[in-house]
């Protein structure tokens, strides 16, 4: 995108306007990314936001080759995934994830889409988090499988293998269950 070509440009010579725009455009696509990973919208914040602290401070030493977008998304999935190695080394951490709520009008209606809702985020998060980071990145973020590969340091094949499991496991999780 041509926008997002100048914010770089301007956000290398020091603009705060262009570190500003480019946070107003993405944070809340990025917070989507992390919480959908990370199954918590507290810790989803804080990594967004740290991401965001330390992107504003690698201004001289950004290298950016594609997309702006997808730089972000593969930046914020790796500190999604050091958080989680975090965590697993934290045995006696609470774990103090908040439910993602539906936005559907009508009560009837919105208690049925947040217990659908809640069916599959319980079936996402017992996913291995290599398939649920390529299901989350592919479905959600947008990025193309050879994106993903490269972002994740493996083959393509490994990423479509990844997903094809993934996809594999979510249906045997939520056989016979309707999603709105």
């Amino acid at each position: 995108m041509i926008e997002d070509k100048l914010l770089i440009l301007r956000f290398k010579h020091g603009s705060r306007r262009a570190l500003a725009r480019i946070y107003e455009k993405y944070e809340g696509y990025l917070l989507t990314l992390a919480t959908a990973l990370l199954n918590d919208v507290n810790s989803a914040e804080d990594i967004v936001h740290d991401f965001f602290v330390s992107f504003a401070q690698s201004a001289d030493s950004l290298k950016l080759e594609g997309s702006l977008k997808g730089y972000l998304a593969t930046c914020v999935a790796n500190r999604t995934r050091d958080s989680i190695r975090i965590k697993k080394r934290q045995p006696d951490a609470l774990d103090e994830s908040i439910q993602i709520r539906s936005n559907a009008k009508g009560p009837e209606l919105a208690a049925i889409c947040n217990e659908e809702l809640q069916l599959l985020n319980s079936a996402l998060s017992r996913l291995p988090y290599e398939q649920r980071e390529v299901l989350i990145l592919h479905l959600r973020g947008d990025m193309k499988f050879i994106q993903i590969a490269k972002s994740q340091n493996v083959s393509i094949n490994t990423v479509q293998s990844r997903y094809r499991y993934g996809l594999d496991k979510l249906r045997t999780l939520l056989d016979g269950e309707v999603l709105c």
